[in-house]
């Protein structure tokens, strides 16, 4: 009997460890989590944080859909669209949208790609419906992947991705409207051109801007979306218009720093601040090392050295969608 009850310990003890090392804790899924689905299910996403919840949004066919929560880990999806076609001068292809609450004009702004062109609708609430009061893109070119900064004077700036010898990351000052651009300041920041953004077409999208210690930072992603490759890597200037010096330790996000959780495809995501002032970043990956759709969406931590270096690490967060 002793024999027995020993050998039942040790079966025991040692299932208790293997599946502690074989777990991740940010993976873990609470049984009493009343869960639609395991995963968050948006590309392209972006996360507003306002009035202690989050807000996140991402690529959908026809329309955006909006998710909240208050911890990143436990999202619920809300029951009507954040924005439907019939408030919005495209027909398809809803694409990356990023929404920002504007104090001085207290209303939330959504930019957004459709029928690839660049768009903006406002709301007064996060969870919409966002509306274009002029049913017409910012402007008439063929355009994606809109990302809005502010300086700290004020001035408004759009960076936003154009089709010029392949996806090419600008940037063009907006009028106080938040609704068009100066096109005579349209400049060009970011292109692919080193073998990492290279494997897979050349394509530079997803830009996001931040501003630390006076300099900037734009952060981006590199390669075709259906890459495995597909990685994120940031560049940095002095003044909002470049010239862009990209980092050399790029990219920060890539499969090969992920293989432990089997993401690949991962990227176009963006920055935000949390709760207790730290920075995460959201990004989509693939939904599988042999699948890439329907991509989901995670997070990581986004973090600044002394030296000003930006590091995408720690672990992953991978967000479910609760009741």
């Amino acid at each position: 009997m002793k024999r027995l009850f020993g050998f039942l310990l040790f079966c025991y003890c040692l299932i208790v460890i293997c599946g502690a090392e074989n777990r991740d804790s940010s993976f873990l899924i609470n049984k009493s989590d009343d869960i639609i689905e395991d995963r968050l299910p948006i590309a392209d996403p972006y996360v507003l944080f306002y009035n202690d919840k989050y807000y996140a949004y991402g690529t959908n066919v026809e329309g955006f859909e909006v998710y909240i929560s208050e911890d990143l880990k436990h999202w619920r999806r809300e029951n009507k669209l954040a924005l439907s076609p019939k408030d919005s001068w495209g027909t398809t292809w809803y694409w990356a949208p990023e929404v920002y609450y504007i104090k001085s004009k207290n209303k939330f702004y959504m930019f957004y790609s459709v029928n690839e062109h660049i768009c903006v609708a406002t709301s007064d609430s996060p969870t919409g419906p966002f509306v274009q009061d002029k049913k017409e893109p910012i402007w008439k070119e063929k355009s994606i992947d809109t990302n809005l900064f502010i300086d700290d004077d004020g001035t408004p700036y759009l960076y936003f991705v154009r089709v010029t010898n392949g996806n090419v990351i600008w940037v063009a000052e907006m009028n106080a409207d938040l609704k068009s651009i100066k096109e005579e300041t349209l400049t060009e920041c970011v292109k692919a051109e080193t073998p990492w953004e290279r494997v897979q077409a050349n394509v530079a999208e997803g830009p996001s801007v931040l501003k630390k210690n006076g300099l900037y930072y734009l952060l981006y992603s590199a390669n075709d979306y259906k890459s495995k490759d597909y990685a994120v890597g940031y560049a940095t200037a002095s003044s909002p218009f470049g010239p862009w010096k990209k980092y050399d330790g790029n990219p920060i996000l890539h499969k090969d720093k992920d293989l432990a959780m089997k993401l690949v495809g991962t990227g176009h995501g963006a920055p935000f601040m949390c709760k207790d002032g730290s920075y995460k970043y959201i990004f989509h990956a693939h939904w599988s090392q042999e699948k890439i759709q329907p991509r989901t969406s995670y997070f990581k931590n986004l973090t600044f050295s002394d030296d000003g270096v930006i590091t995408i690490g720690g672990d992953v967060i991978r967000p479910v969608v609760v009741k």
